[in-house]
């Protein structure tokens, strides 16, 4: 009977355990913002890149 209560004391505290849920919220942020990083910086490359050429060719 001590043993059924131990593990069920142990099988609560795991469920109460929310160490992993954090860490992968963590991870999903971290992982929407790259990809909005990315999306951002492939629809600046294009004009950042025709802006320095712009400039290269009024500096020649």
């Amino acid at each position: 009977m001590i043993e059924r209560e131990r593990a069920m004391r142990g099988l609560t505290k795991l469920l109460r355990c929310e160490d992993g849920a954090t860490a992968i919220e963590y991870a999903l942020v971290a992982s929407l913002i790259s990809i909005a990083a990315i999306a951002a910086m492939n629809g600046l490359g294009g004009k950042i890149g025709t802006m320095y050429n712009n400039v290269g060719t009024k500096l020649n």
